[in-house]
């Protein structure tokens, strides 16, 4: 269980310290917008107020409450889910990445009001509309390793 909390930890700072980084250090909150590898990499600025790409968004504040409670659940979820039985290394890193992913967007949502959403993908002439952050990246990762890790016995 200690890989969890390790690896959770890990990507909950690096989630924050990026936001921090880019939504307040470079001023993201006040340009907008800043291209860093046309079209490739792009920050846009974006607050989330509801699920993955925007689904459920509500300014009602009782939202941004469930929303919290939800990841704050799921979490601990998957970390009771995690200590009843045991499971290998992968699976224990996966739960600790979307744990780590999770925490790092409930904790936006409390400071912020909404999700700081600023990394853009686009390529190929295909421009891409929306944006995400680290800890988004970690919650779908870690959602894949608990599938591809879990749900068979696996030796630690």
């Amino acid at each position: 269980m200690r890989l969890l909390w390790l690896t959770a930890l890990i990507v909950f700072l690096v989630d924050q310290a990026s936001k921090y980084a880019v939504v307040i250090g470079m001023d993201l909150r006040g340009r907008g917008a800043i291209d860093v590898l046309s079209p490739f990499l792009n920050f846009r600025m974006a607050w989330n107020r509801g699920v993955n790409f925007g689904l459920f968004a509500n300014d009602a504040e009782v939202m941004r409450w469930i929303l919290v409670a939800v990841a704050l659940a799921i979490s601990a979820w998957v970390v009771i889910w995690m200590a009843r039985d045991t499971h290998s290394r992968r699976a224990l890193t996966s739960a600790g990445v979307l744990v780590g992913g999770a925490l790092g967007n409930a904790l936006d949502r409390v400071v912020f009001g909404a999700v700081a959403d600023f990394l853009n993908m686009s390529c190929c002439g295909i421009r891409n509309p929306f944006s995400f952050n680290v800890a988004d990246i970690a919650i779908f990762a870690g959602a894949i390793g608990l599938i591809l890790f879990t749900g068979r016995k696996n030796t630690p």
